[in-house]
């Protein structure tokens, strides 16, 4: 079959130029033919070779264009074309590309040259151009650039350009499908995200979100359709002696009509023995291009083939076979496919590869996060003259207590950021567990120099700050909660939900299980869980519950399996039902009888006193969480040496989530940016890989699976 690959480059910028005379410009689009040069389109469209390369960022002066290639001609109200005009409209591209929202800069930054920095990562990094960069730095066009080479980024206003007058010929509509990403379509079309956001600029910058039928502007492939031609290809192949129709189909999956229209001469002779006839190849059916079947990379800058697929862990003939544009060599944009079973081994994040990011090796010293602290202290109901009050409210008080765990951990990542060079602003402020007090701190606070806020604790503060932070693009964590609302989009819940926490156990008990048994046993309240778990093992069978509250023993005994490992997932948060059922179960094991117990939502009730630890323990409980605890590394060292006691899980929690939001902002000192780039990160107790809702905020989806076994937690294999 030949493949034929469309890479299409359009480029939507509608400019004014303003010379003495105001010529308004428009852009059509030109699919290149076999044999077309640059010079030759330049001519045909009357403009110059240096506007259309100014339009078309990925063509470089001397490349070879490819046919298909689709690119952007700029075509203004040209009455007569001679040398002095051509000159003339050569010279004002040039001077509008030199210029263009950057005659003079509005101010300078600085930036410390690290290791193996170019000129052109720089210049990138701050969206500045390379010329930009010499300019205000002269050094730089006497030697070379250097590690720890100080240098000086002119800062530019941003400019709003008029809307561009495309050939809307050259587009189609297209809705989005279900399980489709920006990442695929760009694939499917042959076209980079940056082209997919152009033309269709109502996307959100800061988010992957598509909508299930959500109606796109792509363009449209000249000569082609979406889906690549069908060419028949054929095996030549001889008759042996005794063949049949029937043994054929039997054999190649072609009837008896088939071979006939491919081989007239069959009708008139039949099958005769050393006959040589045609038959059809049959295609391996293709893959349809969504998140089920493929995942997908978009290259970088100056990747070449050898590192692209020493980093994707393929070859580069199984990586053609899936892309075959990259036949006319690797481009910057370029979006590729890869097998799905390739993600078991690659960091994944919505259905895109992210290139692996060792945050602590990635600070910009120029970056000086501030952050507001808001927890409530309660420092307003202490006495702290009064030592035996002190201490019964600090036993009594869930919000106290969270607040100076989270806090005291909070601290340690403050003094371990330190130590990495980062300098950080931050302001601790006592909410009081006051929306009151919470509106009159964001009226005190200059909200638009924040880089992030943490806190508050309570659904109706964090509300309140999400709003008013929300108008200045200031991202809120919340330390605790993971419910939220349409009001909260600027919000990072950094505690899993229940619906992800299920969805992760339920995800890891069908990857492990082979021929085990599994038996449901829920209470009324938890009806949604057990019909999750059905769906996932539909053989599931169910255990019948007395006043939904005990277990027949005799009835639930027989449900047990004598040749197989029985998997008992409970459902419940009766602490009561918790015991009777871990007790039954521990009597019923023998050297017969295997057991293993899960939950898909281990509550409070199971820490009740009244269930024997031992017994979740035989049993190897299992179960979702946000935390790993028994952790004993070099956190807890540091927590010990400042305050002489070991962490708790929310000081465990509190350097965690402080740590990783610091490490992100010393990254790249825009949050939002940085999570559409980062995977997975871990820490002492806590995970953290953070992704946009399409609605709302954005939420943890890192968790761990923990298993209870010989009194010790550990987590799940």
């Amino acid at each position: 079959m030949q493949h034929i690959t469309f890479i299409t480059r359009v480029a939507l910028v509608c400019l004014w130029f303003c010379f003495s005379t105001v010529t308004a410009q428009q852009f059509i689009s030109h699919a290149v033919k076999e044999g077309e040069t640059l010079e030759s389109i330049a001519k045909q469209y009357r403009v110059t070779p240096y506007s259309i390369l100014s339009q078309n960022k990925e063509i470089k002066q001397g490349t070879v264009i490819t046919p298909n290639t689709i690119l952007v001609i700029p075509v203004g109200q040209i009455t007569a074309i001679n040398a002095p005009i051509a000159k003339q409209e050569a010279r004002n591209t040039k001077k509008f590309t030199e210029t263009t929202a950057q005659d003079e800069p509005i101010g300078f930054g600085s930036h410390k040259v690290r290791k193996k920095e170019t000129i052109y990562s720089i210049a990138k990094r701050y969206e500045i151009r390379e010329d930009d960069l010499k300019k205000y730095n002269r050094e730089l066009y006497a030697q070379p650039l250097s590690k720890g080479m100080l240098l000086k980024i002119p800062k530019y206003k941003t400019v709003r350009t008029a809307e561009n007058v495309l050939n809307e010929a050259d587009l189609e509509t297209y809705a989005v499908q279900e399980k489709e990403t920006r990442w695929s379509i760009a694939h499917k079309y042959g076209i980079t995200i940056d082209s997919l956001l152009k033309l269709n600029p109502e996307l959100a910058q800061n988010s992957n979100y598509l909508g299930l039928g959500q109606i796109l502007r792509l363009p449209k492939l000249k000569g082609s359709t979406l889906k690549e031609q069908e060419v028949q290809l054929y095996n030549s192949y001889t008759i042996p002696k005794k063949q049949t129709f029937y043994s054929m189909q039997k054999e190649f999956g072609v009837t008896s009509d088939e071979i006939i229209k491919l081989n007239p001469e069959v009708a008139e002779r039949g099958l005769q023995e050393g006959m040589v006839i045609r038959l059809p190849v049959k295609k391996t059916p293709k893959l349809e291009i969504t998140t089920d079947n493929f995942i997908f990379y978009e290259v970088k800058p100056k990747q070449t083939i050898f590192s692209l697929t020493r980093a994707l862990g393929i070859s580069y003939a199984a990586l053609l076979e899936l892309n075959p544009e990259l036949a006319t060599g690797l481009k910057a944009g370029m979006v590729l496919k890869l097998p799905k079973d390739k993600a078991n081994d690659l960091e994944v994040k919505n259905a895109l590869i992210l290139d692996k990011i060792n945050l602590a090796d990635s600070i910009n010293p120029f970056n000086k996060p501030k952050v507001l602290i808001l927890l409530p202290f309660r420092l307003d109901k202490l006495n702290l003259a009064d030592t035996e009050a002190t201490r019964t409210t600090l036993e009594t008080s869930n919000a106290l207590k969270y607040s100076l765990g989270l806090y005291s951990g909070a601290l340690v990542a403050l003094d371990s950021i330190k130590k990495l060079g980062v300098s950080v602003d931050v302001k601790t402020v006592d909410t009081e567990l006051s929306l009151a007090r919470v509106r009159t701190i964001l009226a005190q606070e200059s909200l638009n120099e924040l880089s992030a806020i943490f806190g508050p604790l309570d659904g109706k503060s964090l509300q309140e700050v999400a709003v008013k932070a929300e108008g200045y693009d200031v991202p809120v964590i919340a330390p605790l909660s993971s419910k939220s609302d349409i009001s909260l989009e600027n919000v990072f819940f950094s505690s899993a939900s229940e619906a992800v926490l299920r969805e992760r156990v339920l995800d890891f008990a069908r990857d492990k299980w082979t021929t085990e048994q599994v038996i449901i046993i829920a209470d009324e309240k938890h009806k949604d869980a057990q019909q999750q778990i059905l769906a996932t093992f539909p053989n599931a069978k169910l255990v019948h519950l007395k006043d939904n509250l005990s277990i027949n023993i005799q009835d639930f005994t027989n449900l047990l399996a004598n040749d197989k490992e029985n998997w008992v997932f409970l459902e419940t948060d009766n602490f009561s039902l918790i015991s009777s059922a871990c007790s039954i179960l521990n009597s019923a094991m023998n050297t017969e009888v295997k057991i293993k117990m899960f939950t898909t939502d281990k509550n409070r009730a199971f820490d009740n006193d009244v269930v024997s630890s031992t017994h979740l323990s035989n049993l190897r409980f299992t179960y979702p969480s946000t935390f790993l605890e028994g952790s004993n590394d070099s956190f807890v060292k540091l927590y010990k040496k400042r305050f002489g006691i070991e962490p708790d899980r929310y000081a465990v929690r509190g350097f965690d989530i402080m740590l990783d939001l610091l490490l992100k902002l010393a990254y790249k000192n825009d949050l939002f940016e940085a999570s559409r780039f980062i995977g997975e990160t871990a820490y002492s107790g806590n995970k953290f890989n953070y992704t946009k809702d399409s609605v709302s905020g954005y939420f943890n989806k890192a968790t761990y699976v923990v298993t209870l076994q010989d009194m010790q937690l550990s987590e799940a294999k």
